[in-house]
């Protein structure tokens, strides 16, 4: 079954940087699309950045210039780039394949994301 388990967070100032990974098992992964997504306390998911099987990729407004997702087919891995971090990025930080809501991949444990001085 699809696994996908999620690392690299962790507490940093703003300004600062980090680069998560998410390593996929149980599927094709480069067949797939692949998005980041975040999600706070009391709030809905969002969908954070995407990059399709071809490498196009796609960022919300509040990360686009700030964020830079990647992927490495060879070993099941997608990243997330993430420099000139704020507050408001703080999030729990899941991978999932996209669409999610239909290919139903189970989430991960996610990985926690602390921005603050």
């Amino acid at each position: 079954q699809v696994q996908l388990v999620e690392s690299g967070g962790g507490l940093v100032q703003p300004g600062g940087s980090l680069r998560l990974s998410c390593a996929a098992s149980g599927v094709i992964f480069s067949s797939y699309s692949m998005a980041w997504h975040r999600q706070t306390p009391g709030k809905q998911r969002e969908l954070v950045a995407l990059i399709t099987s071809g490498g196009g990729t796609n960022y919300a407004d509040s990360v686009k210039g700030r964020f830079t997702i990647s992927r490495d087919n060879a070993k099941n891995t997608l990243y997330l780039q993430m420099n000139s971090l704020k507050a408001e990025d703080t999030a729990v930080y899941y991978c999932n394949g996209a669409p999610s809501i239909l290919l139903k991949w189970p989430w991960g444990q996610g990985t926690q994301v602390t921005v603050s001085s």
